[in-house]
């Protein structure tokens, strides 16, 4: 997947965060910890990650979900699922 794109979807996946969490784009950082950080509950991860995985198409494995603790996390398991 080129560069570019994948830029793009990292700036998608974190509008999309924002509006799940309520904390603005502006203010949301790539390394900020979803529950320590962000106050994200079970309920808000799992919306997430049902929402990324309907607008991409992908199947996050279920065994990766305990890995995905902020957007950093996001990018780097989509980027490995994106890329297969």
């Amino acid at each position: 997947m080129p560069k570019r794109d994948f830029e793009e979807i990292k700036k998608e996946v974190k509008k999309l965060v924002s509006e799940i969490t309520e904390v603005p784009e502006v203010q949301l950082k790539e390394d900020a910890r979803f529950s320590e950080d962000l106050g994200v509950d079970s309920m808000m991860a799992l919306e997430i990650v049902a929402s990324i995985e309907k607008k991409y198409r992908v199947v996050i494995p279920e065994e990766k979900l305990p890995t995905i603790r902020s957007l950093e996390n996001v990018y780097e398991l989509l980027n490995g699922i994106m890329n297969k």
